[in-house]
C-alpha cells in the first residue's frame, strides 16, 4: 500500500527556495500525524541536502546533472515521472511556484491524478487530500478533495510555518546520464538577486499614485531597510515602469506576507486579490475614500512623497 508523501523542493542557483521548506514542514506535519513516511528530491547542478534536513524529512533524493542548472520542465518531468514509479507514493506536495504551478499538472497528467492547487489549508483522511483554496479572485474559498490513487497538491507560500526539525536523513545523490538537449535551458533572465516578491514576508508596493519610475528608488530603499521586495500594481507594469515579474494582482501574482505596505493604490478588485490574505496591509493614499482602506489594518492619508521619505529616514535612525 502506498504510504509515503513526495516533497518536490525548489533550488534556484543551489539555493533551497524558502517556500519549499515551508511544504517540507507540512508533509512532516502531516505523515507524523497519519503515519506517512516522508520523501524529498530536488533537481539541479549541485543542491544543499543539508538544509533541506534541518526540517525533519525522513529522506533525501537529489538529481545532480551540469544541465540542470536551470529549471526544465520537460526534464524535470521525466526524472519525477520516473521517481514517482520507483516508489510506494501516495502525495506529492510542491510550493505554488511558477515551478509548482508548472511541474505538478505535468505529473498529474501523465499520472491521471488528482490535484489541489494553491492550497492554504490541508489534511489527510481516509480518502485522501482535502484542502482550501482561493476563488473568485478572493472573493470566496472552495473546500475540495482528490480521491485518485495518486494525488497532488500546491501549497500557498507564506501560509505554512517552516519549523526546524533537524534530523539525519537518508541521503541519495543520483548523477542523470543525459539531458535531451532540446530539453536543456540555456539561460534564465532573473532579478538579479532581488526577492520574489510571490515569496516575500515583507513588500512594499507602488501604484500609478508614484507618478513615475523614478520614483519607485523611494519603494526600493524601504524595501531594503525592511529586508523585503518591492512589488507593483498593474497599472504600474502596463505603463512600462516596472518589470511584471513584481506585478501583484488576480492577473500577476498571488501574495500572503506577514506585512503589504501600499504605496499610492487605488486599490482595484484585482490588485486587492492578489493581496488581500496579507498578514497586515498598510496603506499610504491621498485620497481618503481610496478602495484600498477597506481591506488596510492601518491607513495613512497624505502624500507619499512627503511620508516615504520620513519613514525612511526613521527606519534608518531606528537601526543605527
Amino acid at each position: 500500500m502506498a504510504n509515503k508523501i513526495l516533497v518536490f523542493v525548489e533550488q534556484v542557483e543551489g539555493k533551497i527556495k524558502k517556500s519549499s521548506l515551508e511544504v517540507v514542514s507540512k508533509a512532516v506535519s502531516l505523515a507524523e500525524a497519519h503515519g506517512y513516511s516522508t520523501e524529498a528530491v530536488t533537481c539541479g547542478k549541485e543542491v544543499d541536502a543539508s538544509v533541506i534536513a534541518e526540517y525533519g524529512i525522513a529522506s533525501i533524493c537529489c538529481y545532480v546533472n551540469n544541465n540542470l542548472v536551470h529549471y526544465s520542465g520537460s526534464a524535470y518531468r521525466d526524472i519525477l515521472l520516473a521517481h514517482l514509479d520507483g516508489g510506494e507514493f501516495r502525495f506529492l506536495f510542491a510550493a505554488n511556484t511558477s515551478q509548482g504551478r508548472d511541474l505538478l499538472p505535468r505529473l498529474a497528467a501523465r499520472t491521471n491524478s488528482g490535484m489541489l492547487t494553491d492550497c492554504t489549508t490541508l489534511e489527510i483522511d481516509e480518502q485522501g487530500l482535502t484542502g482550501t483554496r482561493p476563488i473568485f479572485a478572493g472573493k470566496a474559498f472552495e473546500k475540495a478533495k482528490v480521491v485518485s490513487p495518486l494525488q497532488f497538491a500546491t501549497l500557498r507560500p507564506n501560509v505554512f510555518e517552516a519549523l526546524k526539525k533537524p534530523v539525519t536523513p537518508e541521503l541519495t545523490i543520483k548523477n542523470v546520464d543525459t539531458i535531451n538537449e532540446a530539453e536543456k535551458v540555456l539561460e534564465v533572465k532573473g532579478s538579479d538577486g532581488k526577492i520574489d516578491v510571490a515569496e516575500a514576508n515583507i513588500i512594499v508596493s507602488g501604484g500609478r499614485g508614484m507618478k513615475g519610475p523614478e520614483h519607485f528608488t523611494l519603494l526600493e530603499e524601504l524595501a531594503s531597510h525592511l529586508g523585503g521586495a518591492v512589488g507593483a500594481s498593474r497599472a504600474v507594469v502596463d505603463a512600462g515602469w516596472r518589470p511584471h515579474s513584481e506585478q501583484v494582482g488576480q492577473t500577476g501574482k498571488t501574495v500572503s506576507p506577514s506585512l503589504y505596505i501600499a504605496c499610492g493604490i487605488s486599490g482595484a478588485i484585482q490588485h486587492l486579490a492578489g493581496m488581500s490574505s496579507s498578514r497586515y496591509i498598510v496603506a499610504i493614499n491621498k485620497d481618503k475614500d481610496a478602495p484600498i482602506f477597506s481591506v488596510a489594518h492601518y491607513g495613512i492619508v497624505g502624500d507619499v512623497f512627503e511620508i516615504l521619505p520620513a519613514l525612511n529616514e526613521e527606519i534608518k535612525k531606528i537601526k543605527s
